[in-house]
Order: C-alpha cells, then sequence, then structure tokens
C-alpha cells in the first residue's frame, strides 16, 4: 500500500491541486500527467511515470486525453514526448471549457423547470419570519405591473422590504401599500399608495403580511402559527403560489376581501 492510500495518511499539496483539476473535469491521471509534465517542461511515457504514481501504462491514455482537451502536445517520434501548454494557456482553456459546460447544463435545467412551471399548481410553505421575509424579497424581485403589500404589524414590514417596495415603486410598479397599523403606513410615501385595511378585517389578530405581483404571484401568511425560530422571530408561516391559477384565485379572494381593484 502506498504512503497516499493510507487511511491516516496528510493530502499533500500535489493532492489537493490533483482535487481541484478533477473538479475541473480531469480525472485524477490526467491531473497528476498534467502537473509531471509542468515539471519535467518535455518528458516520454517513462519519464512521467518515474515522477509520479500513474502507471506507464496509463500515462499514454491520460496524455492523449490531454492532447484532446487542448492542454498537451504530442510528439510523434520514438518514444513519443509530451508536452503541455502553458499554464495560462491551461487556465483559459479549463476556464472556456467549464463556461461552456455550466451554460449547458444550466440551459438545460431552465427548460426542464419552465416546463415544470408550465404544468404545476403548487402551493409552498415557508416558516419564520427570516424566511417569508426571504420570500417576499425574491418575489418582489418579479414584479413588471403591480405590487400590493400588507402587514398587520410594524415588524412584519423591514426596512429590507420597505426599501424593495420603494425600488419597485421607482422603477414604474404600480405599488400599493395596505395596512391597519399607522406605524406601517408612514413608512411609506409618493410613489407607493398607501391606504388602511377595510373594516371587515378589523378583528383580525392572526394574519401576518400579503403580497401580490402582477396577477399570478401571491404570498400570504399568519402569525403565531409555529413555534419561535431559533433565532428568535416570532413565529410566522405563509403560503405562497407563483405562475399558476391557484395564484390567481387566491389574488382575486385577496382583492375581494381587501376592496382593491387590481385591474388598473
Amino acid at each position: 500500500m502506498s504512503e497516499d492510500d493510507r487511511p491516516d495518511a496528510t493530502p499533500t499539496d500535489e493532492d489537493r491541486a490533483v482535487e481541484a483539476f478533477e473538479r475541473l473535469g480531469l480525472t485524477g491521471y490526467e491531473a497528476r500527467v498534467f502537473i509531471a509534465l509542468h515539471r519535467l517542461g518535455v518528458g516520454t511515457a517513462r519519464e512521467v511515470s518515474e515522477v509520479t504514481d500513474v502507471p506507464r501504462s496509463q500515462v499514454y491514455s491520460a496524455a492523449e486525453s490531454l492532447a484532446d482537451r487542448g492542454l498537451a502536445g504530442v510528439q510523434q517520434s520514438s518514444p513519443m514526448q509530451y508536452r503541455p501548454i502553458g499554464v495560462e494557456a491551461a487556465r483559459s482553456t479549463l476556464r472556456t471549457r467549464f463556461d461552456r459546460e455550466s451554460t449547458r447544463a444550466f440551459d438545460y435545467v431552465d427548460r426542464v423547470r419552465e416546463t415544470a412551471d408550465e404544468q404545476r399548481e403548487d402551493i409552498w410553505t415557508v416558516r419564520g419570519r427570516a424566511a417569508v421575509t426571504d420570500r417576499v424579497l425574491e418575489l418582489l424581485a418579479e414584479a413588471q405591473r403591480r405590487v400590493l403589500f400588507g402587514a398587520r404589524l410594524p415588524e412584519l414590514a423591514p426596512e429590507e422590504v420597505v426599501t424593495a417596495l420603494e425600488a419597485a415603486a421607482d422603477d414604474g410598479v404600480r405599488t400599493t401599500v395596505v395596512s391597519r397599523s399607522p406605524s406601517v403606513r408612514e413608512r411609506f410615501g409618493e410613489p407607493i399608495d398607501v391606504a388602511d385595511t377595510p373594516p371587515t378585517v378589523d378583528g383580525d389578530d392572526r394574519s401576518g403580511r400579503i403580497l401580490l405581483v402582477d396577477d399570478d404571484v401571491v404570498l400570504l401568511s399568519v402569525t403565531g402559527a409555529v413555534d419561535d425560530d431559533d433565532d428568535g422571530d416570532a413565529g410566522e408561516t405563509a403560503i405562497w403560489s407563483a405562475h399558476s391559477n391557484m395564484a390567481t384565485v387566491l389574488i382575486r379572494l385577496t382583492e375581494v376581501g381587501l376592496g382593491v381593484d387590481g385591474t388598473g
């Protein structure tokens, strides 16, 4: 058993470099041959094998693969010799390859996600005030036409949400804030429309936040529905849905309950 195979062996700098190259798409043998070639400058399979733990029989295939990737050159001599490309050129080659493969992978994921979005009618649940705030900010970022935000308590309209609503209004998104709390309403001014909630909801002591974005994104929360979070936030649970028929229905019901007109 080699030293590197021992369970208690400490990784060397070269081991860490090999692992990094593997994360960039090289095999372990390719990474070790590439490093060995830079150590040698130019080398035959035997010479490469002597300065690394790659068997000579594996050096040939690893070196050929490096050549195919544009990371090494091969001299058709006897014996064959291999030369690595420069460090900066290799860095650029691997970066380009990584970017290309990353684009290909995530473009496919985007297509899959878009297909799934068209098919699902999901309602998602978020628990904890910090998590609900994060979701509110993410959904606000989608706004293009109009936003309606409501908060029963001042602590449910934190500064980051106020800033996001102001940014939406500044971008030309018709933005409305409703709350029965004067402390909430006084945080907002032009160009945001501010309104009190209708008398029909005055006895509501459990609602938390309302967020309507355009005609297909909705978030509704209640407070005191879960235990306190580990970070001390008061309990808040929200449901949200986006780009679904369910979201459209919830938006219409919410508008009716608040007495607001979402057609403008």
